[in-house]
């Protein structure tokens, strides 16, 4: 069985590390590998569960309190401390009786999402697809777009109660939004599934939402896309998701980045690749030849004599700016000597003239070639 690691380590956080602290450093590193973001990810998907795992004991003082002092098995167990002073070695420091131990031991994820159910929640993230030209991703661009999202209701301003009403106290659960149920020593708590774990039930609903107070919107955001961002990369736009609940902070935004492909050049991070085509003529006596770059102007190039095809060069400075950096990539030029497929007769003749004047040696591949071949015969 694998060994947890250290939840403080999981955060990256020190073990004198505020609350607040550990709820930035949570949120920060649960959006990296959210599973949305990571579809099919089973390591994404692995760690976002182990950021929860250490989230759900460090940001709850008592179960903090016990993991710093009893390590994984005090919140595992559930407030096993082994010590004097509590029945059968519980150590009831820190619980209001018997019914919350039970709540610890027994009463799961139920227990605590019920209790959570009217607290302050935070809004749904959202995701947009945005598609960017390869010139934009390159050199950066303000986009703006339209998405959807749920906001609270004009007409009832959010509660979903119709106008000059409010919603009441829920009489199953008495504003908990829980509902306890002990048999024996055994304490069970679920959701209150009279007001869905809200504590409040709405008599009359407001007609514009149907009583959910929420309301599907359309939203115009602009975007700032960072030179040298990359396809498949994300932006996050913080606070631009769903409005929270109970007075809880807005979700985020977050946008990823496709970019269209060029129809010249070809990206490798910062670098961008070119296939760029020359004569058999300007391969064999050399030449300057204008290249295109990314901007949309041109450089001279010194492409030297007796240059092959699929041979590279490498422009300096030509490629794309770095991600929060100024520095750019190189172009690399793949040559691709281009041979004529229709010659009249004067250059036919003219070619004819050069291969008599030709000695072997011009031919460095062909006259290696030829002595293995001979050699092969001979048996050597």
């Amino acid at each position: 069985m694998a060994t947890k690691r250290d939840y403080y380590e999981v955060l990256g956080v020190p073990k004198n590390a505020s609350a607040d602290d550990i709820k930035k450093a949570y949120r920060k590193l649960a959006k990296e590998c959210h599973p949305d973001l990571h579809p099919n990810d089973k390591q994404a998907e692995e760690r976002f569960k182990e950021l929860n795992e250490a989230n759900e004991v460090l940001s709850d003082p008592e179960k903090r309190a016990r993991y710093d002092q009893f390590g994984m098995d005090g919140p595992n167990m559930g407030g096993f401390g082994g010590g004097a002073g509590g029945m059968g070695g519980f150590d009831f420091g820190g619980f209001g009786g018997m019914g919350d131990i039970f709540d610890q031991l027994f009463g799961g994820g139920m227990g605590g999402s019920a209790r959570r159910s009217n607290a302050p929640q935070q809004g749904n993230d959202l995701r947009y697809d945005l598609r960017i030209t390869f010139e934009e991703a390159a050199f950066g661009c303000e986009k703006s777009f339209e998405f959807i999202r749920n906001e609270a209701c004009d007409t009832c301003h959010g509660t979903g109660a119709k106008p000059g009403t409010q919603p009441k106290q829920c009489p199953v659960c008495k504003g908990t939004g829980q509902v306890r149920m002990q048999g024996g020593f055994m304490v069970t708590v679920r959701t209150c599934s009279t007001c869905g774990g809200t504590g409040k039930v709405i008599a009359d609903k407001c007609a514009a939402c149907g009583g959910t107070g929420r309301l599907r919107r359309k939203r115009t955001a602009s975007v700032k896309v960072p030179a040298g961002i990359d396809n498949g990369q994300t932006i996050v736009m913080n606070g631009q998701g769903e409005p929270g609940r109970n007075g809880g902070p807005n979700g985020d935004l977050f946008i990823n980045i496709t970019v269209k492909p060029h129809k010249l050049f070809r990206r490798d991070g910062i670098n961008l690749h070119l296939d760029m085509p020359i004569s058999f003529t300007q391969a064999a006596l050399g030449a300057d030849i204008e290249v295109p770059t990314l901007g949309g102007g041109k450089t001279t190039f010194h492409i030297p004599e007796g240059t092959q095809s699929d041979a590279e060069f490498r422009i300096k400075g030509q490629g794309v700016q770095q991600l929060r950096s100024t520095y750019r990539g190189d172009m690399i030029l793949h040559i691709r000597v281009e041979i004529p497929r229709r010659l009249n007769d004067k250059q036919k003749d003219l070619l004819r003239q050069f291969e008599d004047a030709s000695t072997g040696k011009e031919y460095e591949n062909r006259r290696g070639f030829l002595n293995k071949v001979k050699d092969f015969f001979n048996g050597q």
